[in-house]
């Protein structure tokens, strides 16, 4: 039986919450030994508040129907430093390993390919970004084929259901960063071949102040190709013009409000509109400096989002994938925490439709988009 049910109305979803979080946690390849679930010993901080029972369990009635499509991991990347690291495993070494998703309801992940800033070598010249990102994705093929009972390749859309229904991790490739173009809407259909489904502006000098002729030749081709561009760290003015140059909706893989934290990376209300008025979605990251120090903190920022945007544009999107003691906020340090969050949005009167938006929905919804709008464009071509 498959871990997650393609089941149509949610109060079928599971008998108790219970019996749908044991269905979250149907790991074959999982140590019996250990405690898997939020607030268990070695999953989760044990610090972080309690939850009510009552919400707790209809999270996890919700999440075995509509699991969370996180925005943004970088454990490719510390792979790619780290390679001895074993996801099928708990590791304590790192934030993300299959239990701790399947214990979190996780049933897609957009694994970033974006080399850190001022870890490319050599300078950063524009080859070598070329270099090390066709190295990322070379590993982040390597993880989805080392694990094929917990992962799954995710290009299209309905990837997403089917790996859900066969109790697999749909595994999406993306963002490369818009530096590795160097010109060439031919390294951008390369990369589309080799999986990448998700292209990062920021940072490229046909997005850096505004769209250039090239930058608008870019957005067609994306769109072209059923890609999304991820407007993370954009400035608001280039990320409103990207949002209405493409005829596709955008993402914002891993942020906050600048509304309640003032942070570089943060989207303003303005760019919410923006996201609004074009479908697109906004993914809230759990980071102490972007999102505060606690579970509630980020809740917060969730609630902001909604308020702005609207609850078909907002979404999770972690940054989880890190070494060491990355600062997480209380509850939220590795993805065994989502449960817990959902339900301190179900006591703040979320209704269990938004938060099936939230997790899977919308996130599902931009991906159909971007396919509807790449067979729409390719029509458009055929003579």
């Amino acid at each position: 039986m498959s871990r997650w049910h393609h089941i149509s109305s949610l109060p079928a979803a599971a008998e108790t919450g219970a019996n749908a979080m044991a269905d979250l946690q149907d790991d074959p390849h999982a140590d019996p030994s250990l405690p898997v679930g939020p607030g268990s010993v070695g999953i989760e901080d044990v610090s972080a508040p309690a939850a009510v029972p009552g919400a707790l369990e209809r999270a996890a009635e919700l999440l075995a129907v509509h699991p969370v499509a996180d925005g943004c991991n970088s454990l490719v990347w510390t792979l790619s430093q780290s390679p001895y690291h074993d996801i099928d495993t708990p590791d304590t070494g790192i934030d993300t390993d299959i239990p701790r998703l399947r214990a979190g309801g996780v049933g897609a992940q957009f694994w970033s390919l974006l080399v850190p800033p001022g870890r490319t070598r050599e300078g950063g010249a524009a080859d070598q970004v070329v270099s090390d990102t066709l190295e990322l994705i070379d590993v982040a093929l390597a993880l989805v084929r080392r694990y094929p009972d917990g992962l799954r390749l995710g290009l299209t859309a309905d990837d997403m259901m089917d790996a859900r229904n066969k109790g697999r991790i749909a595994s999406y490739l993306g963002p490369v960063s818009g530096a590795t173009l160097t010109g060439s809407l031919g390294a951008l259909r390369a990369f589309h071949a080799l999986g990448v489904r998700i292209l990062a502006p920021a940072g490229a000098p046909w997005a850096r102040e505004g769209l250039t002729a090239f930058g608008h030749e870019v957005v067609k081709e994306v769109n072209r190709l059923a890609m999304l561009l991820d407007l993370t760290g954009c400035p608001p003015v280039a990320a409103c013009q990207l949002a209405a140059a493409s005829k596709a909706p955008v993402i914002v893989s891993n942020t906050g409000a600048a509304a309640l934290t003032a942070h570089p990376d943060n989207v303003t209300d303005e760019v919410l509109l923006a996201l609004r008025t074009a479908g697109g979605l906004a993914m809230v990251t759990f980071d102490t400096a972007r999102t505060g120090d606690s579970l509630h903190a980020v809740a917060d920022h969730l609630d902001h989002l909604r308020a702005v945007a609207g609850p078909e544009c907002v979404g999770l999107g972690a940054a989880f994938g890190t070494e060491g003691a990355t600062p997480r906020p209380t509850g939220l340090t590795d993805p065994s925490g989502y449960p817990r969050l959902l339900a301190e949005l179900l006591e703040r009167g979320w209704p269990e439709s938004d938060l099936a938006l939230l997790t899977w929905g919308n996130a599902q919804r931009v991906l159909r988009d971007a396919e509807f709008t790449a067979r729409a464009a390719q029509h458009r071509r055929t003579p």
